[in-house]
């Protein structure tokens, strides 16, 4: 989203990278009254939804990269809580209602300014009806996973990680980003 040319609480054209008093970052600040305006980064919730030790993944129909698979995630909208975004985006994706679990990782991908937290759930209901984003879903075996078509490296990172911990009977709540990851373990 581009930076606004005019202050959206006064209207002045006085905008600006400045540093506010006790802040540690500049931030595009009104000269005029002071307004600051915060670009945060966008949450990306989603599931990775397990059955008889395959797991859903969606074909994306949309850009970026149409055609490639990912969990059933998406961006978070205004008024709802991480779970309730999870939970729509696994439905408009794959036509699955889904229960959550537990939490299982926050992933950080500072370039782009996104943040991914991705819960474990399991399918209650699978319709075989999905959104005009995705082309197709499917359960995989994990040997059958599209590695290789997986667009997102940070999808793909939380997915190698949490079929390790499964096969090895063991969960914990990774946190991560491109570069590095740690499980934290829950006892």
């Amino acid at each position: 989203m581009p930076a606004p040319r005019f202050c959206p609480q006064c209207g002045s054209t006085d905008l600006a990278q400045r540093t506010p008093d006790g802040d540690t970052h500049q931030r595009l600040m009104c000269g005029a009254c002071q307004y600051i305006h915060y670009v945060n980064p966008k949450i990306i919730a989603g599931c990775i939804i397990e059955r008889e030790g395959k797991y859903l993944l969606c074909q994306r129909a949309i850009a970026p990269r149409p055609g490639t698979w990912t969990l059933p995630a998406g961006f978070m909208e205004a008024g709802e809580t991480t779970e309730q975004a999870a939970l729509r985006e696994v439905w408009e994706e794959s036509g699955v209602r889904a229960e959550i679990i537990s939490p299982y990782s926050v992933f950080s991908v500072p370039q782009i300014s996104e943040v991914y937290i991705v819960f474990r759930a399991i399918a209650l209901e699978v319709t075989d009806q999905f959104g005009p984003e995705t082309l197709g879903c499917k359960f995989f075996d994990p040997e059958d996973i599209p590695w290789d078509s997986i667009y997102y490296p940070a999808i793909r990172q939380i997915l190698e990680r949490y079929i390790a911990e499964r096969q090895a009977g063991v969960y914990g709540i990774y946190v991560g980003n491109d570069d590095a990851g740690k499980i934290h373990f829950i006892r």
